[in-house]
């Protein structure tokens, strides 16, 4: 064999050892090596560290308080813009949303900032990107088609502008990024994948983990990978949340049917680690605290972002561990509200929606249907065992740094980056 052959074998045997292709017999045996490389950045913070003894004590006040509000998959379609239908068109709208799903942040007041009219209201941040893609397919523009993202005569720059026609004077952030990540999703799904994602769900054999590590391997837009002390490290933000979007879309079912959810991480961006801090659960050095309460930009792959994503997935990962230590109860309880296979009853779980991935600065107003809104009615609910996951952990801090923010009192800004990743 020549030096620029390519050894089909040696291929096969990589995309088997990470669990694509169906390769791996056992789908549990696919890694994403989020956790692991969590593990290695927090060990190797400088400016980042935690503290043990309010992570545990927020461990158990998480674990009490999502007891009460009744944290599951449940509520992720009662929301007015959320697909209604269980079909395939509805998982092209979640691989659309979570290919779009990054930088919605605004420096601008409410009124100024980038915002979609949609059925009446005003919808900013992530909603304002749900918004407009129900606003598209209303109006017959086929925006969740790869197909038609891949023909520049039907899908041009103008259209794509128009829908994300703002309804305010600034426009989308990165809206030349998110062009990008369309022309190039659809030349993969269909070039590889007979132009659907569900053929890239198949692929991955009802592994979660896997099909991260083939949207990592196959989207160079999904490949959430930086260099961190020599070492390479994936932190796979929006290629993990479009699993927990389908997993919660789902129910736990049908294309959301994933055997080894567990093994997702949270989802790392810049409002989970504002609400550990506000938890003093994380602890910022004191140049790096100055320059996000003076909410300096920090740059993507910078040394101060990465540890502060990496280190909140490893303090996610550890207030989980903690919760299970301290209530093993939870290793045999449902985390979708389906009904558990041992028999235990299923309890009538309503949780927030999984939209954490809002990744906005202004709170949306409470008429708009955020998140928030759904923990607030369930504060008085009569605690209950449910079971616990890293996807859970993660809807719950970010919906209570919402509520926080939309009564003044969140603690610290969230950090500034401007980037695809989030």
């Amino acid at each position: 064999m020549s030096d620029d052959e390519v050894d089909h074998e040696l291929i096969a045997l990589l995309r088997k050892s990470l669990g694509l292709g169906g390769g791996a017999a056992n789908p549990r045996a696919a890694e994403t090596k989020v956790l692991e490389n969590a593990q290695f950045i927090f060990d190797n913070a400088i400016d980042v560290a935690l503290d043990p003894a309010k992570t545990k004590a927020a461990a158990e006040t998480i674990w009490r308080l999502m007891q009460k509000k009744k944290y599951s998959t449940h509520t992720w379609t009662e929301h007015e813009l959320h697909p209604k239908t269980k079909d395939e068109s509805t998982v092209a709208f979640i691989f659309t949303m979570d290919l779009l799903n990054f930088s919605f942040w605004s420096e601008l007041s409410e009124g100024k900032r980038f915002a979609i009219e949609y059925r009446g209201k005003t919808w900013t941040g992530y909603w304002s990107l749900v918004a407009a893609l129900q606003r598209a397919l209303d109006e017959d523009i086929p925006i969740t088609d790869p197909e038609f993202w891949t023909d520049e005569e039907a899908c041009t720059e103008d259209v794509i502008k128009h829908v994300f026609r703002s309804a305010t004077d600034e426009e989308i952030p990165l809206l030349q990024e998110r062009i990008q990540c369309l022309r190039e999703a659809g030349r993969v799904l269909c070039t590889d994948f007979d132009g659907s994602f569900t053929n890239c769900i198949y692929n991955a054999n009802n592994s979660a983990a896997a099909l991260v590590n083939l949207l990592a391997e196959s989207f160079s837009c999904f490949r959430d990978e930086t260099t961190f002390h020599g070492r390479r490290v994936r932190l796979y933000k929006r290629a993990q949340i479009l699993i927990a979007d389908l997993w919660a879309c789902f129910n736990g079912e049908s294309y959301g049917e994933f055997r080894d959810i567990d093994k997702i991480t949270m989802f790392a961006d810049y409002r989970i680690p504002q609400m550990l801090h506000h938890l003093g659960c994380l602890l910022y050095s004191p140049p790096l605290e100055s320059a996000i309460r003076s909410r300096k930009v920090l740059p993507s792959g910078s040394t101060w972002e990465v540890e502060l994503r990496g280190t909140s997935i490893w303090c996610v990962e550890l207030i989980r561990r903690e919760i299970e230590q301290k209530h093993p109860e939870v290793k045999l309880l449902p985390t979708n509200g389906n009904p558990p296979s041992n028999g235990l009853p299923q309890s009538n779980h309503h949780s927030h929606n999984s939209s954490k991935n809002q990744n906005d600065t202004e709170t949306a107003p409470p008429q708009n249907g955020s998140a928030h809104k759904h923990s607030k009615q369930n504060s008085a609910s009569k605690p209950h065992n449910t079971g616990i996951n890293a996807i859970l952990i993660d809807f719950f801090l970010y919906d209570t740094i919402k509520e926080l923010e939309l009564d003044g009192e969140e603690s610290i800004p969230h950090h500034r980056t401007r980037s695809i990743w989030y």
